[in-house]
């Protein structure tokens, strides 16, 4: 039997970078784990958002970690973050910047840009659905195109650039929900529950006796940025390939929909959807340390893919119909 230093000399350079990350990752999970108590799947939904190069959308009620999470993420990966609380009366400019008019001493007149909080890393919009549709879409070009035009000049964000937005039940009041155009700029919606048992009691231990326990910084900004370029060479076989497509074309609706569930979507999951696939199903795998991802990947990103790019129509919510349901039933069908 080879020994291990053999084993070791036959990796090769894709391998071994494949495992280094992999480690850092878990390094990464570890330092997180010590500030979020529990809500495993959480933090995994939100690396997996970061390594695929996308944005999240969390949902919840207020009190569960939402804006913690994201702080911790600042702080473990390195990157510079921003915190925007979205209100009613937030207006597009205290997202971007302005342009603000500068006399020298001279007598001069010249207009000067101040850069808005969407000049960070990481940029936490804070219960964004609560500020208006024109705000919200304020953020449409930036989280597509990566830069902002202000007075006809482009101005680049930094890179990294990531949103995670947080949002609260559209039950409450004072909200406005998300256009479609916006919600299919999230790479994943991400719900946060309430946290199990054993995990809410060791919270609550930690974090009112002594000293609250303090996030440390894992890696740095440019390891994220190889991180991902790495994500992007992870090869996707056949199977996972035609899985994703069948899952996103069976929850259209119409006749290319699948006949289980095309008589209950009024609009389905675009190619958009298919792209998120197939960057989530790397990065999981990635996260595992696996070297390809598989059908089973594709089963347990479903729901935070899917959930924000299709909406049932009248008749299926008036039979007690949810999107959870309708996508539940195609993976059991299609996967």
């Amino acid at each position: 039997m080879a020994d291990l230093d053999t084993i070791e000399e036959t990796k090769g350079p894709a391998v071994r970078r494949l495992e280094a990350t992999a480690a850092l990752l878990a390094r990464i999970r570890e330092s997180i784990g010590r500030v979020i108590f529990g809500q495993e799947d959480v933090v995994e939904q939100t690396l997996i958002t970061l390594l695929a190069g996308g944005h999240g959308l969390l949902i919840g009620v207020p009190g569960l970690a939402k804006t913690k999470l994201v702080e911790t993420l600042g702080i473990v990966m390195g990157m510079a973050w921003k915190r925007i609380q979205f209100t009613p009366d937030l207006m597009p400019a205290d997202i971007i910047g302005s342009e603000v008019l500068e006399e020298t001493d001279a007598g001069r007149r010249t207009f000067r840009f101040i850069k808005g909080p969407v000049f960070a890393q990481l940029l936490m919009a804070d219960e964004i659905n609560r500020a208006s549709p024109r705000t919200q879409s304020a953020l449409l070009q930036s989280m597509q195109e990566r830069h902002v035009t202000v007075a006809g000049q482009r101005y680049d964000l930094p890179q990294p650039f990531h949103v995670l937005a947080t949002q609260n039940p559209l039950e409450q009041e004072g909200t406005y929900p998300l256009p479609e155009a916006q919600l299919d700029r999230f790479l994943l919606e991400i719900d946060v529950g309430y946290p199990a048992k054993e995990a809410e009691r060791q919270m609550l231990l930690a974090t009112t006796f002594g000293e609250e326990p303090k996030p440390e910084q894992a890696c740095a900004p440019e390891d994220l940025i190889e991180a991902q370029k790495l994500v992007r060479h992870i090869p996707v076989g056949e199977k996972v390939t035609d899985a994703i497509l069948r899952l996103v074309r069976g929850a259209r609706p119409g006749a290319e929909g699948d006949a289980s569930v095309r008589d209950l979507v009024a609009w389905g999951p675009g190619p958009r959807a298919s792209q998120a696939f197939m960057l989530a199903a790397r990065a999981r795998a990635l996260i595992d340390g696996r070297f390809a991802p598989s059908a089973d990947d594709i089963a347990a990103l479903a729901l935070p893919v899917l959930r924000h790019r299709m909406a049932l129509n009248f008749s299926a919510r008036a039979e007690g119909a949810t999107v959870a349901t309708v996508v539940e039933r195609l993976c059991g069908k299609l996967l």
